[in-house]
């Protein structure tokens, strides 16, 4: 078989898999004359995407208990949107930051065909993904104190780090987006994130449209530190003209979701 490019070889593995239920590192070198350091890669990738599973010299597909529900799936789409149109705002040889989180990991897929970048994160999940990428970037890990309910490092040396250098972009997702404060979280650690937009010239938020308008305590970015929000093309547009209004760069993607956008 001819060589595919990545994305499409990627999807040719997906749909093997779906379709046998069980596929080897071996078969799929073979079928798609590439190495096993490459095919290794894809299935970590299509592994990261909720696609497949993993399994000693091979992939199989996912057990019907951890496929997805309708409304979980749409979710997913709008998130891929979502990191789609933020990937598309990062360049060759940018320095950037991608904080914790799953709307923020969506991106990493998507930053194959990047080259040298330069990339600090706080997220071993992360840092992982950007390892199985064929362009791998030159990787920087904050270090600090580890906190189970970010799944991230915080603390004062993951702060010193980060003043250390200085990034053309932030990529950070929210819990909520407060529409009078700015993007909001259940947790009290807020003190990395806020020097991460220090230290970065733009600083791109990543959130789903049904959080916007969520009020939740704890202000971790306000809006005069919010250069672009990115979210999904259900967002109301009464929020759009107060987020504009704030002199925010808005992005509402476009997901492939068929049911009704939200008023």
């Amino acid at each position: 078989m001819t060589k595919r490019n990545t994305q499409q070889r990627r999807h040719a593995i997906a749909a093997l898999v779906q379709e046998r239920g069980e596929v080897s590192v071996d078969e799929l070198t073979k079928r798609f004359s590439t190495s096993e350091v490459t095919i290794r890669k894809d299935l970590a990738l299509l592994e990261t995407g909720g696609l497949l599973l993993r399994r000693y010299g091979g992939a199989v597909s996912l057990p019907s208990e951890m496929v997805v529900e309708e409304d979980a799936e749409q979710v997913s789409k709008r998130k891929i949107a979502i990191a789609r149109a933020a990937a598309e705002r990062l360049r060759d040889h940018n320095r950037v930051i991608i904080d914790s989180g799953t709307t923020t990991s969506a991106m990493i897929p998507l930053l194959g065909n990047k080259r040298g970048l330069v990339v600090m994160t706080n997220s071993l999940n992360v840092a992982g993904a950007l390892r199985e990428l064929e362009n791998e970037p030159t990787l920087l890990m904050t270090g600090g104190t580890w906190d189970p309910h970010s799944e991230s490092f915080q603390g004062q040396v993951a702060e010193q780090v980060l003043r250390s250098y200085d990034f053309d972009q932030l990529f950070i997702g929210a819990d909520g987006i407060d529409l009078e404060r700015g993007t909001t979280t259940f947790n009290e650690l807020v003190g990395l994130s806020r020097v991460m937009a220090e230290v970065a010239r733009e600083v791109i938020v990543m959130v789903e449209s049904e959080k916007i308008g969520r009020r939740i305590p704890n202000l971790e970015l306000p809006w005069e530190r919010i250069h672009t929000l990115v979210t999904d093309d259900a967002l109301s547009m009464e929020a759009r003209t107060q987020i504009q209004a704030k002199g925010i760069a808005l992005i509402c993607a476009s997901s492939p979701v068929d049911s009704p956008r939200r008023k």
